[in-house]
């Protein structure tokens, strides 16, 4: 389709897309400081607005479940929300307690009403979206490389660069599972899928693993499937919404995006194809309905396609 930022592509790498849950909105966000808003018709795809933060060039930027805000961080002590309905751009002050220089690394709970940070020496902080305030910490005895809520937010996975996987109890705030990722000497990512049922890791030497959630938990370590279709560090893992498809990707090498088909586990070989022009992919992701794929890569671009198997976007 049509670039999905055609109307003002980014001016850096874009580091971070994401679909608004009403399917119809794309949010862009990168280096260049500003969060861009478009209006997805796979036609035109109008241009609604752009913010632009001072001195703030964005790591990550994700919408709130809820898509009332949008939660932007950086190489800073500090992060920012911008209220959708107000149009209200607001700094958050430091965690109080903690010394950590950068907050990039994030993720929002489902239920809307957590964040949590990668900290420094194997913290993860748990912060409040409501009273801004740090809330609780976990502690793994490695570092924190990778992090996914799961069962509506009442569980978060996370993984350290010593490939081990930790299950939090959230309402508890303790572990109640760990395990090895299998094969695994330095962990790059880590996602579950919405229903929680499988969940893949990435390490930096390209390998994919795919596990059963439940039967991790249970204490079977062997994945349901390996994959090493990338050569180079496994960067980001998505799924999409009904667990039909995965996307994988790597920003070091040139159109390093797969799709894999999970019901079979098999990587899709028709695409993308030697004149796909993907470029250096930095972040991805799948419309709510399915519909729609969209890619953005390090010239600024975001690329759209749609998925045709699916009707809605």
């Amino acid at each position: 389709m049509r670039d999905a930022n055609f109307d003002e592509p980014s001016n850096a790498v874009v580091q971070s897309v994401q679909f608004h849950r009403n399917a119809q909105l794309l949010m862009t966000a990168g280096f260049d400081k500003k969060l861009r808003f478009f209006q997805i018709d796979g036609k035109r795809n109008p241009k609604i607005q752009s913010i632009y933060v001072e001195d703030f060039p964005i790591h990550k930027a994700s919408f709130v479940p809820d898509g009332s805000k949008v939660v932007a961080s950086g190489r800073r002590n500090f992060y920012i929300t911008y209220d959708m309905e107000h149009g209200k751009v607001d700094r958050m002050s430091p965690l109080i307690g903690r010394d950590e220089k950068s907050l990039e690394s994030f993720e929002v709970c489902s239920d809307s009403r957590i964040i949590a940070f990668m900290g420094n020496e194997g913290y993860i902080l748990l912060a409040s979206l409501s009273t801004k305030q740090l809330v609780g910490t976990l502690k793994m005895n490695g570092s924190v490389r990778a992090m996914s809520f799961v069962n509506d937010g009442k569980e978060l996975l996370s993984i350290g660069g010593d490939g081990e996987i930790y299950s939090w109890d959230l309402r508890m705030r303790r572990c109640i599972h760990k395990g090895k990722d299998e094969g695994c000497i330095n962990a790059t990512a880590l996602t579950a899928s919405s229903d929680g049922r499988l969940m893949s890791t990435g390490s930096d030497t390209g390998v994919v693993n795919i596990y059963n959630r439940e039967e991790f938990l249970r204490g079977v370590s062997k994945p349901a499937k390996t994959l090493m279709n990338l050569t180079t560090t496994v960067d980001i893992i998505k799924f999409n919404v009904d667990t039909q498809l995965m996307a994988i990707c790597s920003r070091m090498k040139k159109n390093n995006l797969r799709l894999v088909h999970l019901p079979s586990y098999t990587v899709f070989h028709n695409w993308p194809t030697v004149k796909t022009p993907l470029q250096y992919v930095h972040s991805f992701d799948f419309s709510p309905g399915g519909g729609y794929l969209a890619a953005g890569n390090a010239a600024g671009k975001v690329l759209l396609y749609r998925l045709n198997y699916y009707d809605h976007a």
